[in-house]
């Protein structure tokens, strides 16, 4: 972190500290426990459709700023387009990317925007990265319960997802700033 943060003075920008990663998202769904009046049993639908896009994310826990980008599968190509919208997003700073050690995200072939530095946790260590809450918050509030009919209304979801994230800079916050990140910053 201090070899990134140098990086930045001598270029004359500010770093930013963001966390990374991908999630799946589609038409299967795991029905989630919900309130309902007492001596009721609520009737949430279930299906075993296997239909799948990925949401790519990143996220700055010190600010509570995101950039997202709906991709169709998970591969090198799509972590690619990711990397360029991230660094177009914060063209202007230097960013410091958290990520797991996925294939696609040490792939040869991939080429990192310069204003993005890559640092990878530890194996099997999904804990460490809080956009892994992010996940979490997204399929409790947006996805909970619901059986989709179709991929693009899987799509609208995601979209919904995004702008209820990218409009709570004070929830990012309050997910992502784990201890250990704070002392960091």
């Amino acid at each position: 972190m201090r070899k990134a943060r140098r990086a930045a003075a001598r270029r004359g920008r500010r770093l930013r500290i963001m966390f990374a990663d991908e999630a799946r998202f589609g038409r299967m769904n795991r029905p989630r426990p919900c309130w309902a009046p007492i001596g009721t049993r609520p009737e949430v639908a279930a299906q075993l459709i296997r239909e799948y896009i990925y949401l790519y994310g990143a996220v700055s826990p010190k600010d509570g700023r995101c950039a997202y980008l709906i991709m169709p599968t998970s591969n090198t190509a799509c972590f690619q387009a990711f990397l360029d919208v991230l660094a177009r997003k914060f063209a202007r700073q230097d960013i410091l990317l958290v990520l797991d050690g996925a294939p696609n995200h040490r792939c040869g072939e991939l080429e990192v925007p310069g204003n993005i530095r890559l640092l990878y946790l530890p194996p099997y260590s999904p804990e460490l990265n809080p956009k892994e809450n992010i996940w979490d918050e997204i399929r409790e509030k947006i996805f909970k319960n619901y059986a989709l009919k179709s991929m693009d209304v899987v799509q609208a979801k995601l979209n919904e997802a995004i702008l209820y994230i990218e409009r709570n800079p004070k929830l990012v916050r309050s997910i992502t700033s784990l201890p250990y990140i704070v002392k960091s910053l």
